[in-house]
């Protein structure tokens, strides 16, 4: 293991001495001049409008020219004048044979709803409504009844279904490609608008209807106790909602249910980006990064939603993320990549070797794991510590600005509850310089080990040596005595802008514990299946729980959710 780590760190100081001679376009913190070319869907100019609206109020040298097109205009201008364009899901469809580079700046969510007070309330939350079943509830051809539609025999009297509509060709184009239904054909109590569906259904305990997410949360943020909650979609069609489709707890839950997947498609439509290449220029990226984090606010005042912090954050690093090898010049210069690769080369049979020898000369480890019993202890939002006045970083780690001007790193009290005591460190040396997203400190626990990366870009002025003799410090004292650098900045004001203070964080923590449990419901099922019997039955994790597990859980927890944030 200690060989491939100096084979890749010799990879990387190779990487970064050819990479110096171009450095990728950043986000720099200071008003964009210039000019900027965005194009948009009819559909999307009030959105684009406003983002470039609020965009210029920091930037008023920058001149921004928005044009509105068809997709294939908008593809067409965007080969004759690089930019930006944004459209849906469809528009994007309908340029689908180019290649044309995009990504999510935000969500159009349309979610079913019905009444609080539904009297076969816990039915529908235990079995939830499949596609076929949206469709009998929509169809015109037959009373369809909650009973009929639950296949359930209660009580007397009527139970008739009362489907409430909204004359919006938005939410029309979402539920018909939803339940299969020609929009002639959709039946229903007619309303004007979506607040008054709601209004509607609020005083029908056996109506349901469809409106945009953000409608939703406007209506469940005015404070009184609500009257409608969202309608579970049994997505896999197997007649419950199981742990995959469990997302309907509270708004975030759900929020990070539609990004991973677990919520219908043809009900989650995405905004995007377009170009005809992954943006370059300073203009563009400066305005994208607006766009996935302050512009993030005007998408909801104009009926979209906006994306969870993760997904943000992976948006982010999509476009800040350094320039592939082939993107840097060696022009001129044939030798660097023949070096290269045969470094890569080498690299890759010297690891072949490694693992065959491992799996030959060792014995698979066999996964250990505590009784149901013990599982279920205290892995828990309540249970993490989250000083105030310090940023922290979704690589779980935190930093502080000290008077000097120097700024203090370490590792976040959520890692030390997954890991369990740590045993062993390895830092870097004073005087080394650190990017935003490298490898900061490595966290050991009897030989298995994590990366933990950097939240921030800068020179390393000073270490920890306690750690060193003393690493349980970061399980103890991470905030304090367990600190690990102190560096020079070199782009604090710009990166401390994705980092979030400690009510921020905590919130977001609240998702980051979701993650964790779906990683052992999924990545650990195989080695673990105790872990998916006690997840799907409302258990917690146990503090500390990878001390328990095998090296190879480690390098999957690697890979699966460390790296995946970064």
């Amino acid at each position: 293991m200690k060989t491939r780590i100096i084979l890749i760190a010799t990879l990387m100081l190779f990487y970064y001495s050819i990479a110096m001679s171009k450095e990728p376009a950043t986000l720099k913190n200071h008003s964009q001049i210039g000019s900027l070319n965005v194009y948009t869907t009819p559909e999307l100019y009030p959105l684009a409008s406003k983002w470039i609206t609020e965009y210029k109020k920091s930037n008023p040298s920058l001149k921004i020219a928005l044009v509105t097109s068809r997709e294939l205009d908008i593809w067409a201008d965007l080969k004759k004048n690089p930019g930006l364009g944004f459209m849906k899901d469809e528009s994007l469809t309908a340029i689908k044979d180019a290649p044309v580079w995009n990504m999510v700046v935000g969500r159009n969510v349309i979610v079913p709803i019905m009444n609080q007070a539904n009297p076969f309330k816990d039915e529908i939350n235990k079995k939830g409504i499949t596609t076929k079943g949206f469709a009998r509830m929509l169809k015109p051809e037959e009373t369809q009844t909650w009973e009929a539609l639950l296949e359930i025999h209660q009580g007397v009297g009527t139970t008739e279904i009362q489907y409430y509509s909204v004359n919006d060709p938005a939410l029309t184009s979402g539920i018909t490609n939803f339940t299969g239904i020609n929009r002639e054909h959709l039946q229903g109590i007619q309303v004007e608008n979506e607040q008054q569906m709601i209004n509607a259904i609020q005083k029908d305990r056996l109506g349901v209807g469809f409106c945009r997410l953000n409608t939703l949360k406007d209506e469940l943020n005015k404070g009184a106790a609500p009257a409608i909650t969202m309608l579970p979609i049994d997505k896999n069609q197997n007649g419950k909602i199981d742990y995959s489709e469990s997302i309907y707890g509270n708004m975030q839950e759900f929020s990070r249910g539609v990004w991973i997947g677990k919520y219908p498609a043809s009900l989650s439509g995405k905004i995007y980006s377009v170009s005809t290449a992954k943006p370059k220029s300073e203009s563009e990226i400066s305005f994208l990064n607006w766009v996935l984090t302050d512009g993030q606010q005007f998408l909801t005042s104009n009926g979209y939603s906006d994306l969870v912090y993760n997904e943000r954050q992976s948006q982010i690093n999509k476009i800040n993320e350094p320039m592939a090898y082939s993107e840097i010049r060696t022009a001129g210069n044939p030798v660097l990549m023949i070096k290269f690769l045969l470094v890569l080369a080498a690299i890759a049979i010297i690891m072949v070797l490694e693992l065959v020898v491992r799996r030959i000369g060792e014995k698979k480890i066999a996964l250990s794991v505590a009784s149901p019993v013990n599982l279920l202890n205290c892995i828990s939002r309540a249970a993490a510590v989250i000083p105030k006045g310090l940023y922290f970083d979704k690589t779980h780690t935190w930093a502080f600005m000290k008077k000097n001007g120097t700024v203090k790193l370490g590792v976040d009290d959520f890692m030390q509850h997954i890991t369990g005591p740590i045993t062993r460190v390895e830092m870097k040396e004073i005087g080394e310089k650190i990017k935003k997203g490298e490898r900061l400190v490595t966290i050991i626990q009897k030989g298995k080990h994590l990366n933990i990366y950097s939240p921030v870009t800068g020179t390393i002025s000073a270490r920890n040596k306690n750690l060193i003799t003393d690493a349980g410090l970061l399980n103890t004292s991470p905030f304090e005595a367990g600190w690990v650098y102190v560096i020079e900045p070199a782009n604090w004001s710009l990166e401390i802008q994705f980092m979030n203070m400690a009510a921020k964080y905590g919130n977001w923590l609240t998702s980051e514990y979701a993650r964790l449990r779906d990683f052992f419901a999924t990545a650990v099922r195989v080695h673990v299946p105790a872990f998916v019997t006690i997840l799907q039955d409302g258990g917690v994790l146990r503090d500390g729980i990878l001390a328990e597990l095998s090296p190879e859980v480690w390098e999957d927890f690697q890979t699966k959710f460390i790296d995946t944030s970064r």
